[in-house]
């Protein structure tokens, strides 16, 4: 009830039907800009709002975003991906903060040079900041196995020992135990310059050979009827373009090319930049999307804000660009953050976590009997289009794939199977 009297309360002498779909947005946005405001807070306002029109019963050619506003509820964390990659830790709390475990606290403070230059090392390499986290993590798990004892004092043996005891007592994946080994080398070979050389014989974890979930053509066009509004824009723009989720929500007002009908994917996976081609169907949405994104971004000028968070440090070399209109989010939240280092309150782009949650559920109010996500979207670009006939190379350099042999994995999941065989079954 307080969320519906403070709603009320701000537009005095109108109806609640008087009220247009850019008046709630509007207001919306005046509440997003409160950053002290808590999620659950911002979301009871959104559902008193809602639940108050269900009542009033406005008829609106088009009522607003109201998944957009409740999914902005969540706000980048200082430890996510899109902030943490401009920050580098300092303390070991900031280092078991970004591994996400505070109990490493104790352990990195004990050994805090060596995690000092391993994250250095990432870095100056232009690793992504996942691959740091995950570094990270495995050379705490790795020094703990051995009660904290000093990395220089641990070698190849230990090592082989560790990648072991993952496998057998923990059961872990093959992707696991690599990811571990690949940490563990890097620390060995890059950081500590005392590289490891043969390892000798240890358990690996057996890598079985799995294929990409892939949907046809009807059941992407059954997925995306049951999104609406930036979802399903997002979700389109995944599907029309192949790019990974992340990239897509990381993309730049700049970056939307629509006189070439393009889309420049910057710092990619591996750090690399690609272009993607910016879907004929989707231009006119995006355009309209990108009018909406304006009048948000004017509304925190106005109010004394409209920063967004800039790479490699421009903003120090730039310190106007922050503001400027090119730079803004092409899919930004609905509420603006404070950032606890800086004190610097900026609009970042909308959690994942939020897109993840609006495909998995479209899947299963389409009835589609598969493991559905997001990154199902860029298999069935990729395999969509070598059934269309496009070369393996083109697909690969769409994809951002540093090797084919990636992407020859798609060639197993056409419509006919990797050798085009037809079931005798159908020959007669």
């Amino acid at each position: 009830m307080l969320r519906a009297e403070q709603f009320i309360r701000a537009f005095p002498g109108r109806r609640l039907a008087e009220l247009e779909p850019d008046d709630i947005s509007g207001y919306l946005a005046r509440k997003g800009q409160i950053s002290t405001l808590q999620a659950w807070q911002f979301r009871q306002t959104i559902d008193a709002i809602q639940n108050l029109y269900s009542i009033v019963n406005a008829e609106w050619a088009a009522p607003p975003d109201w998944d957009f506003w409740r999914d902005s509820a969540r706000t980048l964390e200082a430890q996510h991906a899109t902030t943490a990659r401009e920050v580098a830790p300092v303390t070991p709390e900031d280092y078991a903060g970004r591994i996400g475990d505070t109990r490493f606290a104790p352990l990195i403070h004990k050994h805090l040079e060596v995690f000092v230059r391993l994250a250095s090392g990432i870095r100056t390499r232009g690793m992504s900041i996942r691959t740091e986290k995950t570094y990270l993590g495995w050379v705490c798990r790795f020094l703990q196995h051995f009660d904290g004892r000093a990395p220089d004092d641990l070698g190849a043996r230990e090592v082989a020992n560790f990648l072991e005891h993952l496998v057998v007592n923990r059961n872990v994946a093959a992707s696991t135990q690599n990811q571990a080994l690949n940490a563990l080398v890097f620390l060995y070979d890059k950081v500590l310059e005392q590289p490891l050389g043969d390892l000798g014989a240890f358990r690996r974890s057996r890598r079985p050979k799995r294929l990409p979930v892939v949907l046809s053509r009807n059941e992407v066009n059954r997925l995306l009827a049951e999104l609406g509004g930036m979802q399903w824009l997002i979700a389109s723009l995944l599907y029309g373009t192949g790019m990974r989720l992340m990239e897509a929500l990381r993309l730049r007002v700049q970056d939307l090319e629509f006189d070439r009908g393009l889309i420049v994917v910057r710092r990619g996976k591996g750090d690399k930049d690609r272009i993607v081609p910016l879907p004929e169907s989707l231009a006119d949405p995006l355009a309209r999307h990108l009018k909406e994104v304006r009048a948000l971004h004017q509304r925190d000028l106005d109010a004394g804000f409209g920063e967004a968070l800039l790479p490699d440090a421009l903003a120090r070399k730039y310190p106007g660009a922050p503001r400027e209109w090119r730079w803004q989010f092409v899919f930004p939240s609905g509420r603006l953050s404070r950032d606890p280092r800086s004190e610097s309150t900026r609009r970042h782009h909308l959690h994942e976590t939020a897109v993840q949650k609006a495909v998995v559920a479209a899947a299963r109010r389409a009835g589609i009997a598969k493991k559905a996500s997001c990154h199902t979207l860029r298999h069935s670009f990729a395999t969509h289009l070598l059934e269309s006939g496009y070369d393996i190379r083109t697909v690969q350099e769409l994809l951002g794939h540093s090797d084919v042999r990636t992407t020859q994995i798609y060639t197993h999941v056409l419509n006919r199977g990797g050798l085009a065989v037809r079931s005798p079954l159908d020959t007669g």
